[in-house]
């Protein structure tokens, strides 16, 4: 047990240092690493979307839910670049951050149900998913380190409740659509978090081109 409490002092001290680290790195830098990791998030919900594309029902695409009814829809975010331009850091960073934050439950209702998906490629898929999930926590914590640096107004989260149940159906054809349409929701959302962190990095490395 002492050896035990050792180790976890360890971990602790280590998880300080690293924290420390971090914020004294530039913004600009931290953003760097927020939109490669929002880039990964992006791309591997992509590839998970082509996955399921190879073997979803046809009747699966004309019943599957609209994208209106996504759990994160209520939220405004500007809808292209010319309006994510107009908006200030502290409310794009905000925006990001509560977007990220709405997918902590949905994506752990993801991976338990990607451990018996009716599917082909249901090995892959799940793996795919951890790593939806790994990278969605880093990005999440250096983005509470990016929040601090901003001020109060980046700190701010809106509350996004997932009420869509951890039981995505029974039958195969609904749990496969409803698997679709959850993950659908997600490649959305994580475009919006790619895109806002871009505009957020060009602006604090003063490279407009980059916008």
């Amino acid at each position: 047990m002492p050896h035990r409490r050792i180790n976890g002092s360890k971990l602790f001290l280590t998880v300080l240092c690293l924290l420390a680290a971090s914020r004294a790195v530039p913004i600009g830098d931290l953003l760097d690493r927020a939109s490669q990791r929002s880039d990964t998030l992006h791309s591997l919900s992509t590839v998970l979307t082509q996955q399921l594309d190879s073997h979803f029902p046809p009747i699966g695409r004309v019943i599957m839910p609209r994208p209106a009814l996504c759990h994160t829809s209520s939220l405004q975010t500007p809808t292209d670049k010319e309006q994510a331009l107009q908006v200030s850091d502290s409310e794009l960073l905000s925006l990001v951050r509560s977007l990220l934050q709405a997918w902590s439950d949905p994506l752990r209702v993801l991976s338990t149900s990607a451990r018996t998906l009716p599917h082909p490629a249901q090995s892959s898929i799940f793996n795919n998913i951890q790593e939806l999930q790994t990278n969605s926590k880093t990005l999440g914590d250096g983005l509470d380190v990016i929040s601090s640096k901003m001020g109060p107004d980046a700190q701010t989260i809106s509350f996004l409740p997932y009420g869509g149940g951890t039981d995505l159906g029974e039958d195969k054809i609904t749990k496969l659509i409803n698997f679709h349409f959850l993950l659908s929701c997600f490649r959305r959302d994580s475009h919006k978090i790619d895109s806002f962190l871009k505009v957020l990095r060009c602006r604090a490395v003063k490279r407009p081109e980059m916008c």
